[in-house]
């Protein structure tokens, strides 16, 4: 592979990976560092040395900045704090409220199936700090697993009393309601930092699995998806601009205290684990954060209903270890 590739995380491998497909601009430089309880890669490359390794400190720093401004293992974190107020309408950064307006707006996409407001939940499944992993190999979750279903929208749609006013710069929410953006937030800090990168020539982002790609050269890159039972690469796309996001349960499963198998993607209709016959998606979308709802939305359907959740294309891997290539619609 490429020494341009963002090879696996010691922490949590990743499941896509970028390499060049066609000849850089000039001058390439590239950053993988820790964050987000895995592994970022920010990757640059201009005809001036100087301005492709001033963006990628800048991203890099930007990336760590933000990891602990929202990160929901951090008390004190913007995050952290929102979700302790005794308030119901709290000032936040605008970052924050655009994190919150994205989440809304893919629970509104997914009619709620993909649903930011399960902090509490999640929290009760046994997400509470970083996974470090190695967790629970995936063929023996599944074996534990219950009987497979596809996810259900809650039936509460708590994610409807979420408003944010943006001349006011506050977030109003019923007391007591947690917010737990997840993916969706590293979707959104992928395609903030594609907006300041745009002039450049080329730039490649993986924010923790959430890959975001473009520049003005329209360099095109090779994106690997990867197995998330062996590692073996399933299918690989070639694209220039563009999102790319991948939801699975191969890397942060483990066993809860009644000794059942438990991960991070949860049934809004009953706050638990969702097993629904699919470990993993990759979805294709314009950007970072859509891309992110759609994989996620694409695992909580189930076999039978994944497929319509992927109009610009990706991949389904089901519980047996077998895939499927979607075509872009």
């Amino acid at each position: 592979m490429s020494p341009l590739a963002l090879e696996p995380s010691p922490i949590e491998p990743p499941a896509t990976a970028i390499e060049p497909l066609t000849p850089a601009t000039p001058v390439e430089r590239s950053a993988t560092f820790s964050c987000f309880g895995s592994e970022c890669a920010v990757i640059v490359a201009d005809t001036h040395p100087d301005r492709a390794e001033d963006a990628v400190v800048r991203a890099r720093r930007r990336l760590l900045e933000w990891h602990h401004q929202f990160s929901r293992f951090e008390p004190d974190s913007e995050l952290s704090r929102l979700n302790a107020d005794p308030r119901e309408t709290v000032p936040v950064s605008p970052l924050m409220r655009r994190i919150v307006e994205v989440a809304i707006g893919a629970a509104r996409m997914t009619r709620g199936l993909v649903d930011p407001t399960l902090g509490e939940q999640i929290q009760r499944a046994g997400y509470r700090s970083h996974f470090e992993g190695p967790g629970v190999p995936l063929e023996i979750a599944l074996a534990l697993a219950p009987p497979r279903a596809p996810a259900v929208p809650s039936p509460d749609a708590s994610w409807r009393l979420f408003t944010a006013d943006r001349r006011a710069g506050t977030l109003t929410r019923p007391l007591g309601l947690k917010l737990d953006a997840g993916g969706i937030a590293k979707g959104v800090f992928a395609d903030e930092l594609a907006v300041t990168l745009a002039g450049l020539g080329a730039f490649a982002l993986d924010c923790a699995g959430d890959l975001r790609l473009g520049g003005s050269a329209g360099t095109g890159r090779e994106v690997h998806v990867a197995s998330p039972f062996d590692g073996s690469i399933l299918h690989t796309f070639a694209l220039t601009h563009g999102g790319v996001a991948t939801s699975g349960i191969g890397k942060r499963s483990w066993l809860n205290s009644d000794g059942q198998p438990a991960h991070h993607l949860l049934d809004p209709s009953t706050g638990r684990p969702a097993f629904t016959g699919i470990v993993q998606v990759t979805a294709l979308a314009p950007t970072a954060s859509g891309a992110e709802a759609l994989s996620k939305a694409a695992l909580l359907s189930g076999p039978d209903g994944a497929e319509r959740w992927l109009p610009g294309g990706g991949v389904i891997v089901f519980d047996d270890g077998g895939h499927e290539v979607v075509a872009a619609r």
